[in-house]
């Protein structure tokens, strides 16, 4: 079928094409893809990614870069994998900033950063703070330029609750704002889920924390000698801190008496 829904939308360096060949495919396109950023539209230039959503056999298929991707029964669950094909075009064409896979939100005039791999339930931590009058930057890549500020990154929030599968969820959904301007990093806390363990933190030097950020760095050091420079100035004026965490609302009431002080 013919493509007849679509926008483009720009991501820092990455110019990115998004079409449906169903209108309430287009819908949820252009509601889960940068929410915030300006959508225009489509254009005959060569985009630096292609996102396609149509049927194919009785399924709704995802492909990128007319690679086929994915497919589903509802096109509502091919949207994580359109994020993480999102991820990894714009994490490509970063020119100025790098990223560090970390929850980040903006309490006050500053951010707190929230380190930790993929399923170390960063979304949960992010998603509670939110609700708590956090305002969100992300709930997966912090992105850090030269002079050591945070930019927003704003993707939706997947979320598992409770559920192997992630699913989708906006900042609005927990009544927060999302952040447009770069802020400077306040706090640093890499804390480690278990559904057992006690909040149990201490605070730790800042080079302690540089290695946090560097522990959790799709970039390569060899290729970017240039983090430890960019990282040292992001924290250093930030408070650092390491430990355990148990359910995300238990931690949070933790975590803002923390950044309260």
């Amino acid at each position: 079928m013919p493509c007849a829904y679509g926008f483009r939308v720009r991501a820092f360096a990455c110019d990115i094409q998004v079409e449906a060949t169903q209108p309430e495919v287009y819908a949820i396109l252009k509601r889960y893809v940068f929410p915030s950023l300006p959508k225009h539209e489509r254009s005959v230039e060569l985009a630096d990614l292609l996102i396609h959503v149509g049927v194919a056999e009785d399924q709704f298929e995802l492909r990128v870069n007319d690679m086929a991707v994915a497919t589903a029964v509802d096109p509502l669950l091919l949207v994580p994998d359109v994020i993480r094909a999102l991820d990894e075009a714009v994490l490509q064409r970063l020119t100025t900033m790098r990223a560090v896979h970390a929850g980040v939100v903006q309490w006050g005039d500053r951010v707190l950063l929230l380190p930790g791999i993929t399923h170390a339930g960063k979304s949960s931590l992010v998603a509670e703070l939110l609700r708590r009058g956090a305002t969100y930057f992300s709930d997966e890549y912090a992105l850090i330029d030269a002079e050591g500020l945070v930019h927003p990154y704003p993707r939706p929030l997947l979320v598992r609750n409770g559920r192997p599968d992630q699913s989708p969820m906006l900042a609005g959904e927990c009544n927060a704002p999302v952040g447009f301007v770069p802020a400077p990093v306040g706090w640093v806390l890499s804390v480690t889920y278990g559904s057992t363990s006690e909040w149990s933190i201490t605070e730790i030097p800042q080079s302690i924390g540089l290695l946090a950020l560097l522990g959790n760095t799709p970039h390569a050091l060899s290729e970017s000698p240039e983090l430890v420079d960019v990282f040292g100035r992001a924290i250093a004026g930030a408070s650092c801190y390491a430990g355990k965490r148990n359910e995300a609302a238990h931690a949070v009431d933790h975590i803002l008496r923390l950044i309260a002080a």
